[in-house]
């Protein structure tokens, strides 16, 4: 499960990340507002933990853009400042929670733990990369508001290259979890990533499916893949 962590503070963001680690979530790091707000835009994330008081764009914004942008990914506000007037404009702002510092990280673990689990109960689990969207529930899949028809093997094929979005797949992990087969010969795989992609990267359109040479297949947006 991925949490973006969005905090200046490099000793804090490091204590943070430590713990969710250790309590099995993985985690991206984000020193500035600006940056925590192109990866909320181009990932898929569980949860996002935003601190308020952010060099080049302040936790209020990233979270007033994320949600005029319908981006709904629960979002947990960290931050030193707890006066009521700042927690109701980070509530007012679109956050979902409100943690002052210093805390206790048992609390903090808690917090996150009960939006994960209240996201995943209220709603279907929807993927966005750019102007895809994936629904996981219904297993639909949209680009530009056009329905993509996909078989099954090549949704499925879709769907973890889309939850690891910016990491490269592996051959032989796609092989065994789509096919219970870990021959990374098999040319089965290239075939069903042919088809996929003349599906989901259609001409004039960025294309979002890569092949990593020697190893295997990765999802990336635009900002991903300029610096691939």
């Amino acid at each position: 499960m991925q949490i973006l962590l969005v905090e200046d503070d490099p000793d804090m963001a490091a204590m943070i990340q430590l713990g969710l680690m250790r309590s099995g979530f993985a985690v991206d790091w984000a020193a500035d507002g600006q940056t925590g707000l192109r990866r909320a835009l181009t990932r898929p994330y569980s949860l996002i933990v935003l601190d308020l008081m952010l060099p080049r764009m302040t936790g209020w914004d990233v979270c007033r853009e994320l949600r005029s942008r319908r981006r709904q990914t629960p979002i947990l506000m960290v931050t030193a400042r707890d006066l009521i007037e700042d927690r109701v404009a980070g509530l007012e702002s679109g956050a979902d929670d409100y943690l002052p510092k210093p805390f206790d990280f048992r609390e903090f673990l808690a917090r996150v733990r009960a939006l994960v689990r209240r996201d995943r109960v209220l709603k279907a689990r929807t993927i966005r990369l750019g102007d895809v969207e994936m629904d996981t529930l219904h297993r639909t899949v949209k680009r530009a508001g056009r329905l993509v028809s996909l078989s099954r093997l090549e949704y499925d094929l879709f769907e973890i290259l889309a939850t690891q979005c910016g990491r490269t797949v592996s051959r032989e992990m796609l092989l065994e979890r789509v096919w219970q087969d870990r021959q990374p010969g098999s040319n089965k795989l290239d075939v069903a990533i042919r088809s996929l992609r003349r599906k989901i990267d259609p001409p004039g359109a960025a294309p979002l499916v890569y092949t990593v040479h020697g190893f295997g297949y990765a999802v990336r947006v635009d900002a991903e893949a300029e610096k691939a």
